[in-house]
């Protein structure tokens, strides 16, 4: 083969060869050509290989799935939301009571230990709720109640309730503030619940299950008022709510409550002058950033200055005595300075996905008793979240509301992780649950817990009797209804016997006509005549009967 035959077939296959020694002698990477001209045999292949988009998103979807339908899905995530939002809250806790911890005691680690106090027992009560039986707190759910309520008496007595700031709602014990009004939320949702559980009909008014539950609300509120306290009185209005929607109140009589609720919320915020205060400045009556409104205009500053990414993990401005309660009501502005935009997204998103965990375990609970516990629980820890964040970012006006378990308070520490373990408690006791670690050995984390194994909800003697007699009751009823008329289907009579010598002249007679003997002309059976008193339905039934018989009866 020539020189040139083979160059003629080497473009052909676009394969690539030095032309003379000059090119073969170039270094590497470089051509002989200058310019913008090239080799047109010579192609660079960029192109990358294309990522099926749609099959990740179905392989994360399937994923998602499979995990969500693993039978203790709902008590690790309850689990694994605690822990993140407890180590979340000593976190910026520890940030924002520095500085005015620092200038108070002389320690910026003051306010963080006394909450890591709470957090540590708080954990201890969490613990506890899973290792009780459901029926335990049942059985001591009016003790508790009554103690809770009693206690809001005696903080109202001077010399034993502690007032700071005119307000006396705190009891001093070895040096730490417990507020018996965060310890009511907890007894009052379990007993509630165990109340309204046992309610097995509703009503036209609901009479069943307002009493005697609304009396001991309207009770505990009117002791919370005295303190006062307001946005605690709000909190509990909500739980009863809550409860008695959940239990099946009516539309319109939970509709009328509502509206009492608002006017009574109106009139007491502007029965006092510090809290009308704070509702015209958040609707614009009143325009002093330095007075009524300093508050809320320092907290949009400080998410303001924070940003998308934040300024930093304790670079906050805010907490240097601009921002008043920057550790408690107003957190959630210390976490948009600090963390920005995406730690104040997170912490939203934490929160509804504890709210969807909730009513997931609520829905998949067969226990009354725990479906309606794990239902208040939810919109208790969503309604307190939501209310707060609403005024820091200036949606709501100021009420005072803390951020659960994120906001510094041993109380509501030591209550909301206390809820939450009654929230893991109800998650271990989904029927797929119950079956799965009854059929399973413990495993890893079950193995450090050394939990017990959670029993299958079976209804109480007292239930499984009323069923008994509604299932007779029903019995008998239908016993003693009368069975339904059926009309009946004439059989064909005999033919009158013929006289001799008769002659049958082929014409059809009817009985009772001329020229017919006695027995001839009597009247036609009782199955040939229609009964005009039955309905019209069963008239066109037998109506098929009645014509059969005739033709038989002329037949013959």
């Amino acid at each position: 083969m020539s020189a040139r035959e083979a160059r003629d077939v080497d473009d052909f296959l676009d394969i690539e060869t030095p032309d003379d020694e000059e090119d073969s002698a170039l270094p590497e990477g470089r051509t002989g050509l200058d310019g913008p001209e090239k080799s047109s045999s010579r192609s660079l292949n960029l192109s990358m290989s294309s990522v099926d988009v749609r099959g990740v998103v179905t392989t994360f979807r399937d994923g998602v799935k499979t995990l969500l339908g693993k039978p203790l899905t709902s008590f690790h995530m309850v689990l694994s939301l605690t822990v993140i939002l407890t180590v979340l809250g000593l976190i910026m806790v520890l940030s924002a009571s520095s500085v005015e911890g620092y200038a108070k005691d002389g320690s910026a680690y003051g306010m963080v230990t006394t909450q890591a106090i709470f957090a540590a027992l708080g954990l201890v009560l969490f613990y506890g709720t899973l290792k009780v039986p459901i029926r335990f707190f049942r059985r001591f759910a009016t003790v508790g109640i009554i103690v809770a309520t009693l206690l809001l008496v005696l903080v109202l007595v001077p010399g034993i309730g502690v007032a700071v700031n005119g307000a006396r709602r705190w009891f001093s014990i070895a040096g730490l503030s417990v507020q018996p009004s965060e310890l009511v939320k907890v007894a009052l949702c379990v007993w509630g619940a165990h109340l309204l559980a046992s309610r097995r009909s509703v009503g036209t008014f609901g009479k069943e299950l307002l009493l005697p539950l609304v009396p001991v609300g309207v009770l505990i509120c009117a002791l919370i008022i005295l303190e006062p306290n307001q946005s605690t009185t709000m909190i509990i209005a909500l739980i009863v709510g809550a409860l008695l929607w959940f239990a099946g109140l009516p539309g319109r009589v939970f509709g009328g409550f509502t509206i009492g609720f608002i006017v009574i919320a109106v009139v007491l915020a502007l029965s006092s002058s510090y809290r009308a205060a704070r509702v015209f400045s958040y609707l614009g009556r009143t325009d002093d950033p330095l007075g009524d409104g300093y508050q809320a205009t320092q907290a949009q500053y400080a998410l303001a200055n924070g940003g998308v990414f934040g300024v930093g993990l304790g670079r906050s401005t805010a907490k240097w005595n601009y921002l008043p309660n920057a550790h408690n009501d107003f957190i959630f502005a210390i976490i948009g300075e600090e963390l920005g935009l995406i730690g104040a997204l997170t912490v939203v998103a934490l929160f509804l996905l504890l709210g969807w965990v909730g009513m997931r375990i609520a829905r998949r609970s067969i226990d009354p008793f725990l479906r309606l516990l794990s239902a208040t629980i939810t919109v208790l820890f969503l309604v307190q979240a939501f209310i707060n964040i609403g005024y820091v970012v200036g949606l709501l006006p100021v009420t005072g509301i803390q951020l659960p378990i994120l906001s510094n308070g041993g109380t509501s520490m030591l209550t909301m992780l206390t809820m939450l373990g009654l929230l893991a408690t109800a998650a271990r006791h989904e029927p797929d649950a119950v079956r799965a670690i009854s059929a399973a050995r413990p495993r890893a984390l079950s193995r450090v817990l050394r939990l017990p194994v959670p029993e299958m909800y079976r209804p109480p003697r007292a239930e499984q009797l009323r069923d008994r007699l509604e299932r007779r009751r029903t019995t008998q009823s239908d016993r003693r209804r009368p069975a339904p008329v059926r009309a009946r289907r004439s059989r064909p009579t005999q033919a009158a016997p013929r006289r001799r010598g008769s002659v049958s002249s082929g014409e059809i007679h009817y009985p009772g006509g001329r020229g017919r003997s006695a027995r001839q002309s009597e009247t036609p059976p009782e199955s040939f005549r229609r009964d005009r008193s039955q309905p019209r339905r069963d008239r066109r039934r037998g109506r098929g009967d009645d014509w059969l018989n005739e033709r038989e009866y002329r037949r013959r």
